[in-house]
C-alpha cells in the first residue's frame, strides 16, 4: 500500500484518469516550478544551479529501474533518444518494431532510408527476435491500449539472437517493474506517470551500448565538468552522460521533486496500486484483469467529462489512467458511467 505521505503528496487528481496523457503534479513539484519561475523573472537564475537537480534526477530514475546514476542520461523527449539510436546504428540494420506503437518509437527507424524495419503484431514481437535483426525497439507498455510487454521473454529472446534493445517506458515507469539492465537503452518521458514537467526524458543505457551509441547531438553538456569545458571540442564524458543535451534549467528542479518523490516510495507498492485500481475498476464493468494501469474501452468521453472524469480517446476507444492520486472512489464512478454503456453493446 502507498504510503499516506505520498498519497498526500498530490492537492488534486479525484477524476483525473489521463495521466496516460500528461501527469498532475504533486504540491512540491508545482511549488518548485513556481519558485523557478520567480527566480527566473527576478533575474536571479543560475544555470549551474541545475546542475544538482540534473544529477538528482539521474539517481531517482535509476533507482525507479535498477540503474546507477552513471548510466543515466538527460534528454528533452523520447525521439530524440530514440533518433540518436537510429542515427547510431548501421546502413541496412534490421530493426523489429510493433505495429501500432507510439510514433516516437516507430517515426526515427521508419523516417530513416537506410534502415530495414520490420513491422509485427506486439503479440508476435518476442517470436519475431531471431538472428539477424539487428535491433528491437518497442515500449514496454503500449499507448493506445496498456498492452504489457513481456520484457523477461523479449530480454531472453534479443540475448539468445544478439539484438540490441531499446525500451521505451514512458508508459509504464514506475508501475511497471523494469530491470532497466537487461536492455541496451531504456527511455522515458518524465511529464506522464513520473508527474514532472514536459520537457525532461531519462534514459538508461548500458555501459556496454556507450561503444555504438553515438552522441549524434552531442552538446556542451556532455562533458563530466561542463562549465570548464564550454568552448572545447574534445571532453565528452565515458559515462552516458556524453549522450547528454543542455537540460532545461527552470524544470530541473521540479523534475528532481517530482522523481525523488517516486523513488523514495515502495517500489513494491507502485507496482501495486494504479494496476489493482485498474483491475478493480474492470471487474466492475465485466472486464477481464490484465495487470495493466491503462483501460481501453468503447465508450463516449462526453459521458465521462459530465461525471466530472478526465479521459483521452485514442484509436476510437476511451483510455482510462488509474495512478497514484486516483483511489477506490474514482474506479466507483467511472465504473457508474460507463457500466451500462458496456453491458448494453
Amino acid at each position: 500500500m502507498l504510503s499516506e505521505t505520498f498519497t498526500r503528496a498530490f492537492g488534486a487528481g479525484r477524476g483525473y484518469l489521463d495521466t496516460a496523457s500528461y501527469g498532475l503534479p504533486a504540491q512540491a513539484t508545482a511549488r518548485a516550478l513556481r519558485d523557478a519561475t520567480r527566480v527566473w523573472e527576478s533575474a536571479d537564475l543560475d544555470p549551474r544551479d541545475a546542475d544538482a537537480a540534473v544529477e538528482r534526477c539521474r539517481r531517482a530514475f535509476g533507482a525507479l529501474v535498477g540503474s546507477p546514476a552513471a548510466d543515466v542520461a538527460l534528454a528533452g523527449s523520447t525521439s530524440q533518444v530514440v533518433g540518436m539510436v537510429a542515427a547510431s546504428l548501421p546502413r541496412g540494420a534490421r530493426v523489429l518494431v510493433a505495429e501500432g506503437d507510439f510514433g516516437s518509437v516507430l517515426r526515427p527507424f521508419a523516417s530513416d532510408p537506410a534502415l530495414s524495419v520490420e513491422s509485427v503484431p506486439l503479440e508476435a514481437l518476442v517470436d519475431s527476435v531471431r538472428p539477424g535483426i539487428d535491433l528491437v525497439a518497442v515500449s514496454a507498455v503500449q499507448s493506445r491500449d496498456g498492452r504489457i510487454l513481456d520484457l523477461d521473454a523479449l530480454a531472453a529472446a534479443a540475448d539468445a539472437a544478439g539484438a540490441r534493445t531499446l525500451i521505451d517506458v514512458t508508459q509504464a515507469c514506475p508501475w511497471l517493474r523494469i530491470d532497466a539492465a537487461r536492455f541496451d537503452v531504456v527511455v522515458a518521458s518524465a511529464y506522464k506517470w513520473l508527474n514532472a514537467p514536459r520537457g525532461i526524458t531519462l534514459a538508461a543505457v548500458r555501459p556496454a551500448a556507450l561503444a555504438w551509441v553515438r552522441p549524434v547531438a552531442a552538446s556542451w553538456y556532455g562533458s563530466d565538468d561542463p562549465w570548464a569545458s564550454l568552448y572545447a571540442v574534445e571532453g565528452l564524458s565515458a559515462s552516458a552522460r556524453r549522450l547528454d543535451t543542455s537540460p532545461p534549467w527552470q524544470l530541473c528542479e521540479a523534475a528532481a521533486v517530482a522523481l525523488e518523490l517516486h523513488a523514495a516510495e515502495d517500489l513494491a507498492a507502485l507496482h501495486q496500486h494504479g494496476p489493482a485500481l485498474a483491475d478493480a475498476f474492470r471487474a466492475e464493468v465485466g472486464m477481464a484483469p490484465t495487470g495493466s494501469a491503462i483501460v481501453s474501452l468503447i465508450a463516449e468521453p462526453c459521458d465521462l467529462a459530465a461525471a466530472g472524469i478526465r479521459a483521452a480517446s485514442r484509436a476510437g476507444r476511451v483510455r482510462l489512467g488509474f495512478h497514484v492520486h486516483n483511489d477506490a472512489i474514482d474506479v466507483q464512478r467511472a465504473a457508474a458511467v460507463l457500466r451500462p454503456m458496456l453491458m448494453a453493446a
